[in-house]
């Protein structure tokens, strides 16, 4: 009996505890899970922040998480929430029904411009929110949102009291330390509410080191060092690399949901030249420059056919959603050209005029390290030229980037990744909305600038005002269609979703949508090793 309790013993001792270690790719721009609008603070706040609603990103179905009963009315205009009862924020305020009215509010206040409350802007007019007990809230919008219980996924619950403020969590994991530069420490949440089978608290994990790593080869050799655990988002060749040698510790899951695009700077008041602000905001010119680029090429060369050629702003994987009309773009440089002819552009010698003579040149940034990009930039470099517009590279660090396509507006094109967390389109309301932050060939617009993006917004209102997912499928598809002839981004490729995962990690189930690797999180354990220690 001694030595069956003592094997036990063990058993368990490596189950619980311990560190689990991956990568952040850029430095996380915000703690405020309201304005979450970049790869890293999402992870951040996927980890650390706690929903009422949670879609299992293994299952695709809603669970109740906080609220674990809730109830959908007055066609999609209003949700109640019956909430868990005792439970505790990280720092030990309790969570009530104020937390969730004062987060509904700040979610939906205008001068926030939070990112996650677009999915919400379904109408114009005030939120109401109340409480009709200490653990029962009541949210009504001014009009019906489509897909509304699947929306609270993104919503993290602040705390009305807490003095910590953000820093008061509700998810298994709270911020514990971070160095700009280096990393953020998330330390086991002492009062996480959730419990295993057992009756055990979770998670099981003592913490999750997130080192800011923007070399993908120095992460992929931490990785095989064993100091750290999981890639969760590995790219092609550094894929094929690990697999030739541990076919054991790679998975590709298929086309992800993210993009890979190309936009255009169409903002009136950037300091661009008036001619190239013409060019950009030519939608013939946009065509023929996504008409010019060979994606296939981009799949073959650069992603070692780990991708598929985007149709649109619609993975192939998301089988209900895509508009099924829509094919991948033919890469022909004489339609291109013929499309840029009729827009009054010139071919003279191996150079592309405009109307008044200027030659057709510009600058695409994108950011500094990523391979992919850069690999990327060369194939299209050389196919631009073929038309005769001479394409000029610029890398910049991340946040500089940010800083150029969302403030000062001082770009002329961007290719860039949008990392894509939700098969429904409301997840896209941020982008496709003329007045959202993140509509980002012209951001922030007061009122629609083009005939074209008035059209997609009445759309995107009316898709998320309908509850019939079939009608609202029909809004969505006419909203692919005018993507496809307005071209405000190129689409490019969806890649796969390629990860690398340490068999010293346990419980482990991956998935098709992000985080593919840790989305249960507070179920996962690490087990010997160095991957293990700090």
């Amino acid at each position: 009996m001694l030595r069956y309790t003592l094997v036990v013993l063990l058993a368990l001792a490596t189950m619980f505890g311990g560190e689990l270690r991956f990568a952040l790719r850029i430095e996380p721009k915000t703690f405020n899970p309201l304005l979450v609008d970049d790869e890293a603070s999402e992870t951040i706040r996927y980890l650390t922040g706690g929903v009422l609603i949670r879609l299992n990103r293994y299952t695709q179905e809603l669970e109740g998480e906080l609220a674990p009963k809730w109830k959908v009315s007055e066609n999609g205009r209003r949700i109640d929430f019956e909430l868990r009862p005792n439970v505790l924020f990280s720092d030990g305020t309790p969570f009530t029904c104020e937390d969730v009215t004062y987060t509904v509010r700040q979610l939906m206040d205008p001068a926030l411009h939070s990112p996650t409350g677009d999915a919400f802007r379904s109408s114009p007019g005030a939120v109401e929110a109340s409480c009709g007990s200490s653990n029962s809230a009541m949210v009504r919008f001014p009009g019906p949102v489509a897909a509304l219980a699947a929306q609270f996924d993104q919503v993290a619950i602040l705390s009305s009291r807490s003095p910590k403020k953000e820093w008061a969590v509700l998810g298994p994991f709270a911020v514990g330390e971070y160095k700009p530069g280096s990393h953020v420490l998330l330390r086991r949440n002492p009062n996480y509410w959730k419990r295993d089978a057992d009756g055990r608290r979770l998670p099981y994990l003592d913490s999750i080191g997130l080192d800011i790593q923007q070399n993908r080869e120095l992460e992929l050799l931490r990785f095989r060092r064993g100091e750290l655990d999981i890639v969760n988002k590995l790219d092609a060749e550094m894929y094929d690399r690990l697999a030739s040698e541990t076919p054991r510790m790679v998975v590709d899951a298929g086309p992800s949901l993210d993009w890979e695009v190309v936009f255009f700077n169409q903002v009136a008041t950037s300091p661009l030249p008036d001619y190239k602000r013409r060019w950009f905001r030519s939608d013939e010119f946009r065509r023929a420059i996504s008409e010019a680029i060979n994606r296939d090429d981009i799949v073959r060369v650069v992603y070692r056919g780990h991708a598929k050629a985007a149709v649109g702003p619609v993975s192939v994987s998301n089988h209900f959603w895509i508009n099924s009309a829509l094919k991948p773009i033919v890469y022909s440089m004489p339609a291109a050209l013929e499309r840029l002819e009729r827009d009054g552009f010139r071919r003279t010698g191996d150079a592309l005029f405009d109307r008044e003579g200027h030659k057709v040149e510009f600058s695409m940034i994108t950011n500094a390290g990523n391979k992919n990009h850069e690999r990327m930039l060369a194939l299209i470099q050389q196919d631009l030229a073929k038309l005769g517009v001479q394409l000029n590279v610029v890398t910049l660090d991340f946040p500089s980037l940010i800083e150029r396509i969302s403030r000062s507006f001082n770009y002329e094109s961007v290719l860039m990744a949008f990392t894509n967390v939700d098969l429904d389109p409301n997840a896209q309301m941020n982008i496709w909305l003329s007045s959202a932050a993140n509509h980002q060939w012209n951001p922030n617009q007061r009122a629609p600038e083009t005939p074209w993006e008035a059209v997609i917004d009445r759309l995107m209102q009316s898709q998320t005002a309908a509850q019939d997912p079939a009608k609202r499928k029909v809004f969505f598809d006419k909203v692919q269609q005018i993507a496809r002839e307005e071209t405000p981004f190129i689409f490019l490729v969806n890649p796969n979703a390629l990860s690398a995962i340490s068999p010293n990690v346990k419980n482990v189930s991956p998935a098709m949508l992000r985080p593919q690797i840790y989305w249960n999180a507070e179920r996962l354990s690490v087990t010997g090793g160095l991957v293990s220690q700090r």
